[in-house]
């Protein structure tokens, strides 16, 4: 690969894993709420189940897109699932986060093999979500001297394939750092999902550029200057998550999770 190519490769690679490693604390903590109500033992399987059940799903999530990727429907699927899980997320938190913990606190639990059903649903929903901002990161990459796999050039391929194992990865090994970091400074995960709706245009630039659509020119998504407008807002976007954040001290986080 050419010096400027492995560049671009890495930079997204180093995205991606930002991008997943919120979206696995996100999805920790989902689960961690989903099965807290059973005994520690229970707790545990349960939670052993989710990850076998997320590493399933996500593999299985990539091996077929790896195959529809180029199929502009697809494209436009994702992009607007992206957007809406984005808004989704910030209405949530922004504007009904207290009705939300209030109807959670009045619902009846689940036993242990409804609540391993319920993990692995929203495992399914994690493997999607993992996947499609891997895809919508990489599908604008260039191509690479590697063979192609599925309908995917090799290098974009592995890339996707990087994302989805990093996931997984956060989601057993890191998962507990990166929340406590959302604890600690809040705002990131807001600008967490920013980010992921931002990701979420860029895929509908892509899907736009569409040969079979041409609603914008074809070399558009590609562009020098839609790149640069791209990483330029995101990093906007992620610095003033980290600035603008009002940062918790440790007492303030001790009461949420008391709460909690």
């Amino acid at each position: 690969m050419e010096l400027a190519l492995l560049l671009e490769y890495g930079w997204v690679l180093l995205l991606l894993i930002a991008i997943e490693g919120v979206l696995a604390a996100d999805n920790a903590l989902v689960l961690a709420i989903m099965v807290k109500h059973l005994p520690e033992k229970e707790r545990k399987r349960a939670l052993f189940y989710g990850l076998a059940g997320a590493f399933v799903f996500r593999f299985g999530s990539l091996f077929a897109i790896s195959f529809l990727v180029n199929v502009w429907q697809v494209q436009a699927i994702g992009a607007l699932y992206l957007l809406f899980i984005a808004a989704n997320h910030l209405f949530r938190k922004l504007v009904i986060k207290k009705q939300k913990q209030e109807s959670e606190n009045n619902k009846k639990k689940s036993g242990f093999w409804g609540t391993v059903v319920k993990v692995e649903l929203a495992d399914i929903a994690f493997a999607v979500d993992s996947i499609l901002a891997a895809v919508a990161l990489a599908v604008t990459l260039p191509n690479t001297a590697l063979p192609q796999i599925g309908g995917l050039d090799g290098g974009k391929f592995l890339v996707i394939f990087a994302g989805g194992l990093i996931g997984l990865v956060i989601m057993r090994f890191a998962a507990n750092f990166f929340v406590k970091l959302l604890h600690k400074k809040p705002g990131l995960e807001i600008a967490a999902f920013m980010i992921v709706g931002w990701v979420g245009v860029k895929l509908a630039v892509y899907t736009l550029s569409h040969p079979e659509l041409a609603i914008l020119s074809e070399g558009f998504a590609k562009s020098f200057e839609w790149k640069l407008t791209f990483y330029v807002v995101l990093l906007l976007i992620a610095l003033g998550g980290w600035f603008l954040s009002k940062e918790k001290n440790d007492g303030d986080i001790e009461k949420q999770e008391m709460i909690h």
